[in-house]
């Protein structure tokens, strides 16, 4: 039995499509990150309860700290951008939560400054308050241990790869650190849509793209290069036809990001079918049905699908490319 309900909603299923083909599929995946860093900060004594905790969110993870605040005793604050729709935002309000949004934009990197701009006005008018900083703050890790502990224990012995999309970083990042340092060979394989920096990408720019949560138009300092083995950009025709066929085949309803990590976990497995391989589901699909999933009738076969290799990022181009970042890296590209 479960004290909390944010206990409950975090746990991961582990859904296996073939045995060495592995869907780790999250209601809402955040909440592992934000119980962990609230529940060290408590611990910690940087924070106590009654405080005030703040953060930007383009929404996964303003429910995630709203529920961890909720289960600590926390007050929340959260300056979230427009893709915060009318569902999360009465649940948020019923929490008590504290919600602004920026005004309207089409331009991530605006969008993404506005709101770490009403943050630091925030913090002057509010000295008390503590910024999460889920971006840059490496506390974010620590809750994917437990995530990472259940891979282990859960799948085929030898060889894995991990498969997600990069946003913040942590998620990826923590559970192939951990992995690893259970002594687990894991090759990590970051997703990213176009148009965005942290791979390089904004030179390339998908105006179609609405994956919220991953990729950047800023810097992020949880995101470590160094831990991942590929990198694959997938536009956003790829990642519909990837999570349409997700769901048609396996019953699974997820988020745009798994469409896209689906669709690299299949490619990156008939590369090496050696491993077993895991694909990360962030959240559900609720919130893309009526930009996304009400246009699978164009979904493309993702047979027809493959990307293109490149060896240096001015070759990146639609609608899916992907490369061996530490080769690239090494070419002096990155």
């Amino acid at each position: 039995m479960y004290e909390h309900i944010a206990e409950a909603v975090k746990k991961p299923d582990l859904i296996a499509l073939q045995p060495d083909l592995v869907c780790l599929r999250f209601e809402t995946m955040k909440i592992y990150s934000a119980l962990g860093a609230v529940r060290h900060l408590l611990e910690s004594g940087v924070v106590k309860p009654g405080d005030t905790l703040i953060d930007s969110s383009s929404g996964i993870y303003a429910q995630a700290l709203a529920l961890a605040c909720h289960r600590y005793g926390m007050k929340c604050h959260i300056v979230g951008s427009t893709t915060v729709d009318r569902t999360l935002r009465v649940q948020l309000e019923i929490l008590g939560v504290t919600l602004e949004q920026v005004r309207p934009s089409k331009n991530l990197r605006l969008d993404q400054e506005l709101r770490v701009r009403r943050i630091a006005e925030i913090l002057e008018e509010n000295p008390s308050y503590h910024w999460m900083r889920q971006y840059h703050d490496s506390i974010h890790y620590y809750g994917y241990r437990e995530v990472a502990e259940a891979i282990d224990q859960q799948t085929l012995s030898g060889p894995l790869t991990l498969v997600g999309g990069v946003g913040s970083g942590a998620s990826t990042g923590a559970i192939a650190t951990y992995l690893r340092e259970a002594g687990r060979d894991v090759s990590l394989v970051g997703v990213q849509p176009f148009g965005s920096v942290t791979f390089g990408s904004e030179h390339v720019s998908d105006p179609d793209m609405i994956i919220a949560g991953i990729g950047s138009a800023i810097e992020f300092e949880n995101v470590r290069h160094k831990l991942y083995d590929r990198i694959h950009w997938v536009n956003f025709d790829c990642a519909l036809s990837g999570a349409v066929e997700l769901l048609r085949t396996s019953g699974i309803f997820a988020g745009l990001s798994t469409g896209a990590a689906y669709l690299t976990t299949l490619w990156e497995r008939r590369r090496d079918s050696s491993r077993t391989h895991v694909f990360i589901a962030a959240d559900t699909g609720h919130r893309y049905v009526e930009s996304a999933y009400a246009k699978h009738a164009e979904a493309q076969d993702i047979d027809t699908l493959k990307p293109h290799e490149i060896t240096a990022l001015e070759e990146l181009r639609h609608p899916w490319s992907t490369t061996s970042w530490p080769d690239l890296c090494a070419s002096g590209e990155s």
